[in-house]
């Protein structure tokens, strides 16, 4: 087995984690310094018979919940859970697909509309919160939660799993609500893209997203402000508004407006470097 081999992989993330890292007790003498089979079975609620199989390679097809309560059990970051979700779909010889949703292309009409919203920070997302297109400001304001490092940016995986989503966001429970609900509201629960979705978020992001996937939409509150914690603009506070653009299904606009008169100076200047309208991707929504 190569070292990127699922059942390589968790062995090694286990052997790397000391059990008082996890919140246990360092226990006994120990053949490695980190977590035996039974401890780590026990944290992620699996059998050490399967957690066994999984790590010798005689099971290749681990469902994303239990790679997901894997990675919380080994307090995984977000790096790591990216190389486990890539090796957990090699395993089972499918790829990881975090962007594609088949669809219509955009139309003109929608394009133009965008363009005309420069400079103000504003986004055109598919049904699964993928950029299609987006200004200057909006990839000036995103960027440093690392959105734009991705060819194909999408906001879940982002806001959910990556680290420095919650340095951007002091109120990063908010965002993270209103992330996972706008994929509820905007995707039937048949839709495979979906699905392949739901997977992914299973290991990126573990707990943080299944528990807000298992709440109804009622739950959640919207808060019509967001904080933004900028690192050279410093603190915003922006108010998003949904548009329709007419003509595109499961298209919509999202427009940050300045809920202050310290925020619009600061999304100014954000946005005085280029005026122009950049093309995330194109074609398909």
């Amino acid at each position: 087995m190569s070292d990127r081999d699922l059942g390589t992989l968790l062995r090694g993330y286990r052997e790397s984690v000391r059990p008082q890292d996890v919140g246990m007790p360092p226990g006994g003498r120990r053949r490695t310094p980190g977590l035996r089979r039974a401890e780590l079975a026990v944290l992620a609620g699996v059998s050490v018979e399967y957690l066994t199989r999984l790590e010798q390679g005689r099971d290749r097809r681990p469902s994303p919940a239990v790679v997901g309560a894997l990675a919380d059990a080994l307090r995984l970051g977000y790096d790591e859970r990216r190389v486990l979700l890539l090796a957990s779909k090699d395993a089972q010889g499918a790829g990881v697909c975090l962007a594609t949703v088949p669809g219509e292309s955009v139309p003109a009409g929608t394009r133009a509309v965008l363009d005309r919203l420069a400079p103000a920070p504003a986004v055109l997302l598919d049904r699964l919160g993928g950029v299609v297109d987006c200004t200057p400001a909006y990839r000036a304001l995103l960027g440093p939660a690392g959105l734009f490092e991705h060819d194909r940016p999408r906001l879940a995986p982002v806001v959910l799993g990556d680290p420095r989503a919650r340095d951007l966001f002091p109120d990063w429970d908010a965002v993270a609500d209103r992330v996972v609900a706008d994929l509820q509201r905007e995707s039937a629960p048949s839709d495979p893209a979906l699905g392949e979705l739901v997977d992914a978020l299973t290991v990126l992001a573990g707990a943080d997203f299944t528990q807000r996937w298992a709440r109804p939409l009622a739950d959640r509150g919207r808060d019509p402000v967001l904080r933004v914690a900028h690192p050279t603009a410093g603190d915003l506070r922006v108010e998003p508004q949904v548009l329709a653009p007419r003509g595109g299904d499961h298209l919509r606009i999202e427009l940050l407006l300045p809920a202050d008169a310290a925020s619009a100076r600061a999304l100014d200047d954000l946005a005085a470097g280029d005026r122009t309208l950049r093309v995330v991707r194109g074609g398909a929504s």
